[in-house]
């Protein structure tokens, strides 16, 4: 996925990035590759243990990584101020522009995958307001916003029309209201509710995470709450009036959004709900896997001198995942790869791999990474 950290370009750069960043952007490209090509049910109904991991989490881990590499790029736990900051706002906002631009052409290929990047692209547009601030105002920022929007979403979809498609395409520019009412409220990965996972990644990334301490509380504060949310929404929908044979379905996902009909709908933790309370759950995820990896990237530099750029070379498909996804979606196209079998994802885990190990040995970046980065570069210029 397009993250504002750019590939590494020589061993002092490496040494300067958060390996376990990157390690975690690697295992959520794994994650919605999964989601994609794996099934999600076994032949006795029941979920896989690929789509119970990574249903809903995969997609969050890679928003909320986005935030955090966005923090990283733009001075860490002092945020930039006057002409830096303003420059670092057009530039994410260009980047951003330029990813959904590339969603577009992806979203033309029948590949049965809904694309991300379009989203993905519209969410770091709306994020530049907030690139200023500290982690004090972005944490409490995030979790007011994953309570407050999706209840306005609640409120404001039923007087917008319906979603028609998974994937944003150019022929929908046609239509540009229709088009931003899908990007913003009603689509498969609605914009406004997922600024929530921004900030909260802006907000982590606003921390000292190279320290052990802040990694442990990280990793222990997401894992908390993620399960409260879990069964704090169980509990809530156990006693809701919703209908048990419609909540079925709901743990393979609700493709964005849930029913408008009843304000019930907003309790289920649900994958691609965008409800409170999944929010909360995969935005915890997301900030578990963070802190674990970054406690676990720790041990191992502390264990031996080699290994944290071991793990570097090994997960470096995470530091060029505008790329690899880029090449995943257009592997799942019938003239690439006509065998939609499960077993096929071995080999789309194998392609990523190799390539993010070959660049990250090679110290390159992807080649989206490198072209998407031109104007950016540009406007910050050299400082």
């Amino acid at each position: 996925m397009a993250t504002p950290v750019a590939g590494a370009s020589g061993s002092d750069k490496a040494a300067r990035r958060l390996v376990a960043v990157d390690a975690a952007r690697c295992l959520a490209l794994l994650g919605m590759m999964a989601t994609h090509v794996l099934d999600e049910t076994d032949p006795d109904g029941s979920l896989t243990t690929a789509q119970w991991l990574f249903g809903g989490r995969a997609s969050a881990l890679f928003a909320v990584l986005a935030g955090v590499s966005l923090a990283l790029v733009s001075g860490g736990r002092t945020p930039p101020r006057g002409t830096p900051l303003a420059r670092l706002a057009a530039a994410v906002a260009v980047r951003g522009l330029l990813v959904a631009v590339l969603g577009l052409a992806l979203g033309e290929l029948e590949t049965g995958i809904a694309v991300i990047l379009t989203y993905y692209g519209v969410l770091f547009v709306l994020v530049t307001p907030f690139l200023g601030l500290r982690a004090r105002v972005l944490l409490p920022l995030a979790a007011g916003w994953a309570v407050v929007v999706p209840v306005l979403s609640h409120l404001v979809r039923p007087s917008l029309p319906e979603r028609q498609f998974a994937s944003p395409a150019f022929d929908q520019l046609a239509d540009p209201a229709r088009l931003l009412s899908e990007l913003l409220l009603t689509g498969y990965y609605p914009v406004l509710p997922w600024v929530a996972y921004l900030l909260l990644g802006l907000g982590l990334g606003r921390l000292d995470l190279r320290a052990p301490r802040v990694q442990a509380l990280v990793a222990g504060a997401g894992l908390a709450v993620a399960v409260v949310a879990t069964v704090v929404s169980k509990a809530l929908v156990a006693r809701s009036d919703l209908d048990a044979v419609a909540l079925e379905g709901t743990e393979l996902g609700m493709g964005g959004t849930t029913p408008t009909g009843d304000a019930a709908w907003l309790l289920v933790v649900a994958p691609h709900s965008a409800t409170p309370f999944d929010l909360a759950q995969t935005g915890g995820s997301a900030a578990f896997v963070l802190g674990a990896l970054l406690l676990l990237v720790t041990a191992v530099r502390a264990t031996t001198s080699y290994g944290e750029r071991v793990v570097a070379i090994v997960t470096g498909a995470g530091a060029m995942t505008l790329s690899l996804y880029t090449l995943h979606v257009v592997m799942r196209t019938d003239a690439v790869w006509p065998d939609e079998r499960a077993d096929t994802y071995v080999w789309h885990v194998l392609v990523v791999l190799w390539v993010g190990t070959v660049f990250a040995a090679l110290g390159r970046r992807g080649p989206l990474e490198w072209l998407v980065g031109l104007v950016p570069r540009a406007i910050r210029g050299r400082a």
